[in-house]
């Protein structure tokens, strides 16, 4: 059997119940033909670098499966038929990523940035002027 990485983008006005449906049926189409799901993540709604079938936004969801070849062609087939995605794509990959993926890791780093950000302290007030001052400028 090959690994394999499955990436899906569902419309951005689903609910992320429905999402999380829509990832437990592909799950279901991979273990019913023989295949096995290593790793299921959401990686939330984001946007979109341009509109696709009049979203700016979309929830992204990954897949990562160890399954027959025969397996990617049924998943697909049944995401094309679900008017929910509106994107898909699957790779063969040579090993799959241990720990979370780069788009998780990357949300780590940006909190702890922000973090950072806040810790650097307050900034000095800036003296205010009065009603009177500014209407004489």
């Amino acid at each position: 059997m090959a690994l394999y990485e499955h990436v899906f983008l569902a419309r951005q006005d689903l609910a992320q119940a429905q999402v999380d449906a829509l990832a437990e049926t592909a799950t279901k189409i991979i273990e019913d033909n023989q295949g096995k799901v290593v790793k299921t993540e959401s990686w939330g709604l984001r946007s979109l670098a341009y509109k696709i079938a009049k979203n700016r936004k979309a929830h992204y969801v990954m897949l990562e499966f160890d399954a027959p070849g025969d397996v990617v062609a049924e998943l697909e087939r049944q995401t094309q038929i679900n008017e929910d995605i509106i994107r898909y794509m699957t790779i063969k990959v040579d090993a799959l990523e241990a720990g979370p993926s780069v788009m998780m890791r990357k949300g780590d780093r940006d909190r702890e940035r922000r973090r950072d950000r806040d810790d650097r302290g307050d900034r000095p007030e800036r003296p205010r002027r009065d009603r009177e001052e500014m209407e004489t400028y």
